[in-house]
């Protein structure tokens, strides 16, 4: 009889994770739903360490100008935003890894190199790089 008292009196030592389990999936549903209704605007991948001047573009990439007057080429050809749009389109179906970067003039307005960023996203490309020139070449 004794023995059986000691099997009996034995503590269980499992934690039972299912609750914690249950939470964090809610939590997971929450955060998936709010999160883009947080961020607005064209998403742009910032560097995470300093960055090097480089000295040519990739010639495997796509750039796209935009001039002071709000126009819009790709390869030194002038292009409407649905050109635009559609060309970049099929270029990422093709080959998705390419690098896209935006040379905007310095006198060019802020709300057409967004507009740029925006039909670049809109084509299905995740980041956008943007060129300048160095401190020592202002013209």
């Amino acid at each position: 009889m004794a023995a059986y008292r000691l099997r009996r009196k034995k503590l269980m030592s499992e934690i039972n994770v299912v609750p914690y389990i249950d939470v964090m999936l809610v939590l997971l549903v929450i955060f998936m739903i709010t999160a883009p209704l947080l961020s607005q605007g064209v998403k742009v991948d910032l560097p995470q360490a300093a960055s090097k001047p480089i000295e040519s573009p990739d010639p495997e990439s796509l750039i796209v100008v935009v001039s002071r007057d709000g126009r819009y080429f790709l390869d030194d050809k002038r292009i409407t935003t649905e050109e635009l749009v559609r060309k970049v389109a099929a270029i990422m179906r093709v080959r998705p890894e390419t690098p896209v970067l935006i040379r905007g003039d310095r006198n060019a307005n802020y709300g057409e190199v967004v507009k740029a960023m925006s039909l670049l996203q809109s084509a299905g490309v995740a980041s956008v790089g943007l060129l300048t020139e160095p401190e020592g070449n202002k013209r």
